[in-house]
């Protein structure tokens, strides 16, 4: 089965990408990411690159500058400040981009099926859904019927991490061999990981409990908050 996979260069996509490469029977048609003017969008997408070299995937970047422009999000390049703290306290809707899983699948769903692809693979899992209403399973099961039913080849939604959360994320790259020193997750995009925004704080408290070394330089390792 040929496949198309959402990379965006954290840990979860690139994951994601190991897991399709390694999946008996199956064949990764094209890795695809997308630049939709996030703040940190210039520290993942060579990652994303990186890793689909490294595969031997064919890898394309396509531009969605009207988000950044209309949509309002602190995640986006023209939004405020990114918060501070656990990723799943109320604070953290701040940075969600309205609908942006259901526009990029979208776009993937027509990608895959020029490609002659017969499925899309997204990594969406369990610790996103406390604050992403598009990354939540019953929204990825109709977006899944939508995309299969509106398309010729029937191009199916694979999810193979909805019932994870980030910690068996990373205990699973861990098995793949995947260097997550080679992966971004930091929503503030500077030099380095800060240490203390919400996907930072999800970061480093999935490597603790999944008991699997963390590679990455933060600016700050003070304690975690607790959620």
């Amino acid at each position: 089965m040929k496949v198309v996979v959402l990379v965006s260069g954290g840990m979860d996509s690139v994951t994601a990408l190991y897991e399709a490469v390694s999946a008996p029977g199956q064949e990764v048609a094209l890795a695809i990411s997308f630049d939709y003017g996030s703040k940190h969008n210039h520290r993942e997408l060579p990652f994303a690159r990186h890793h689909a070299e490294r595969l031997g995937v064919e890898h394309r970047v396509i531009g969605l500058p009207f988000m950044d422009e209309h949509f309002s999000s602190d995640l986006l390049s023209s939004g405020g400040e990114i918060p501070e703290g656990h990723y799943e306290e109320a604070s953290m809707k701040q940075t969600v981009v309205p609908f942006r899983n259901g526009i990029l699948l979208s776009i993937a769903a027509g990608l895959a099926e020029s490609q002659g692809a017969e499925a899309l693979v997204i990594a969406a899992h369990a610790g996103d859904h406390a604050i992403y209403p598009d990354c939540r399973e019953p929204f990825m099961e109709a977006m899944g019927a939508a995309i299969r039913l509106g398309t010729y080849a029937e191009v199916a939604l694979l999810r193979p991490f909805i019932d994870m959360r980030k910690e068996d994320i990373a205990r699973r790259g861990a098995e793949l061999g995947v260097d997550y020193a080679q992966t971004w997750s930091c929503y503030k995009g500077e030099a380095i990981h800060c240490g203390k925004c919400g996907t930072c704080v999800e970061r480093r408290e999935a490597f603790q409990i999944a008991g699997v070394v963390d590679p990455t330089e933060y600016e700050s390792t003070a304690p975690l908050p607790s959620k």
